[in-house]
């Protein structure tokens, strides 16, 4: 059943898809689900079995995300300490 905000309770998780916790372990998830009919990538906040908002992506732009992600990656952390010079 639905909410007047347009948020969903809902426990059930994505048939093609993945979820992720949040690293705070307070019961908050990413819901990350393909809809290959609306050429749509959807990310969803959750906390607990109750969808807090959601994000709908265009199939066109998930390079670019994964993109952005990996690139991320190849950075060194902020809290690094740097290597003195020699």
């Amino acid at each position: 059943m639905g909410h007047p905000d347009g948020m969903a309770t809902v426990s059930a998780l994505p048939s093609s898809g993945s979820v992720f916790f949040d690293a705070r372990d307070d019961g908050r998830s990413m819901r990350l689900s393909w809809h290959g009919e609306a050429s749509i990538f959807v990310v969803s906040l959750w906390r607990g079995d109750e969808c807090a908002g959601t994000f709908r992506l265009p199939i066109a732009e998930v390079p670019r995300l994964i993109h952005a992600m990996t690139s991320a990656l190849a950075l060194p952390p902020r809290w690094a300490v740097a290597e003195p010079a020699v």
